[in-house]
């Protein structure tokens, strides 16, 4: 990794609108972050703004500070993705932000229970299935317009391991993981379905998976144990993976659903620290 890392203003992204859901912490953090360190402008969404507000650490205050110390733009509004008229807010928010529509869209935020199936509530699953999968569709379709407008964007959906099929023998995973799964998997076949869609338009639409990273959501879900921590990756990969993502060629990276670290290896890329 890089050593001095810092911000570009005249990076590859100059001039380009980002935003990013769940963004106060962890991965959303880490790839706001990356996107403004090549020149981005970066809108930052989640619904804790300020100390207080959430039992995780990390704030978008505390995101924005950090872009806007080491000389980024970066901007955050507060929202709730579970409520369409909150994401309707958002947009129009985030475009008179920076006075221009979105070119880059991260569909990162996440809300998850793990409990098995037997016992699931359905209102836990309809929270699940609206913050993670629709969500992610509706933000899309109010981006859209202005992508089609340009001839030109991105949309990048922050997947999981868990849209894998289980196999055979079975136990190895805890239980629980079935409808977080189902989201997941929900998301890759939206991604790839709206790459065919928006091909024509220059538009790339892709879903990447993260693999097991050391946030303040999966200490809270415990997932990372004694057989699990081998598989720990730096949450600097999947920022590095979104970046090289949405800063290369619509027509030739899209469609693609992979995971962060066998793609920087494919690409030959190294993941760049963060400011």
């Amino acid at each position: 990794m890089m050593s001095n890392p810092a911000i570009n203003p005249n990076g590859v992204l100059k001039g380009k609108i980002a935003l990013v859901t769940g963004a106060s912490r962890g991965i959303g953090e880490a790839i706001a972050v990356r996107l403004a360190m090549e020149g981005a402008r970066v809108v930052c969404t989640a619904r804790t703004a300020e100390e207080g507000e959430s039992r995780l650490p990390g704030t978008l205050s505390d995101t924005i500070r950090r872009i806007r110390a080491a000389g980024g733009e970066a901007t955050f509004i507060k929202a709730d993705l579970s409520r369409g008229e909150d994401r309707e807010r958002l947009v129009e928010d985030a475009v008179a932000a920076f006075g221009g529509p979105i070119d880059i869209l991260v569909n990162n935020a996440a809300v998850t229970f793990f409990i098995p199936i037997e016992t699931f509530p359905e209102r836990r699953f309809d929270l699940m299935m609206e913050v993670q999968v629709w969500a992610a569709v509706h933000l899309a379709q109010m981006v859209l317009p202005g992508m089609r407008e340009k001839q030109a964007g991105a949309i990048v959906t922050i997947s999981s391991g868990a849209a894998i099929h289980p196999v055979k023998p079975y136990g190895g995973r805890g239980p629980g993981g079935a409808v977080y799964g189902m989201c997941k998997a929900a998301l890759e076949r939206f991604s790839t379905g709206l790459a065919s869609e928006v091909y024509n338009d220059n538009i790339s639409v892709n879903a990447i998976s993260p693999g097991l990273v050391a946030t303040p959501g999966v200490a809270v879900h415990g997932l990372i144990t004694e057989a699990t921590k081998h598989r720990v990756s730096p949450v600097e990969n999947i920022a590095e993976a979104v970046f090289q993502i949405v800063s290369r060629d619509a027509k030739t990276m899209t469609g693609r659903v992979d995971h962060a670290t066998p793609f920087l290896e494919e690409f030959g890329v190294a993941a760049s620290a963060l400011v």
